[in-house]
């Protein structure tokens, strides 16, 4: 959903910041891998964490790189602000010079002076429907296995735009 909408704003170079050892965080990058692979594009992934702190280390290695990537993708809306906030203190304007997009939705995404882009989900929705599912498989263990997935909703907000352009 994310790479989708980069390239739809004309991004080809879209970097990953991985969420480490976090939960998901491998199905994360390798839907990443996926979507990039679909859009022909080059997968560039940044091993990273869900915290505001390896979001600054993503953003430094990316500073220090010959020239940035056109957006990236933080494996979660805490290690993208991380990324944000010091691609900010740098001089780096967002989205104008690169887009930043987190996925959770969380608050710090919606406050006034992140305006992250970001995906949304509904854990309670998923908790609740997993407790469920386990209530049913006590009651009657022999009762059939339950897949559940929530919709993600893709929240577009001010952390990104269309691609820069080439100078």
């Amino acid at each position: 959903m994310l790479v989708d909408h980069l390239v739809e704003l004309g991004h080809d170079q879209i970097a990953h910041a991985t969420g480490g050892a976090g939960p998901n965080a491998d199905a994360r990058r390798d839907q990443y891998l996926v979507a990039i692979k679909q859009h022909g594009l080059q997968p560039d992934v940044i091993e990273s964490a869900y915290t505001e702190e390896a979001g600054f280390r993503t953003a430094e290695t990316l500073l220090a790189r010959p020239q940035l990537p056109t957006a990236l993708i933080a494996a979660n809306d805490r290690c993208a602000v991380g990324v944000l906030m010091t691609l900010a203190r740098r001089g780096v304007e967002v989205p104008r010079d690169m887009s930043i997009v987190g996925f959770d939705d969380s608050s710090v995404a919606r406050l006034p002076f992140v305006q992250l882009t970001t995906v949304r989900h509904d854990p309670a929705s998923l908790a609740a429907e997993a407790l469920t599912a386990l209530i049913r498989r006590i009651e009657d263990p022999d009762a059939p296995v339950v897949t559940y997935q929530d919709a993600p909703e893709l929240i577009v907000r001010q952390s990104s735009g269309p691609r820069r352009p080439t100078l």
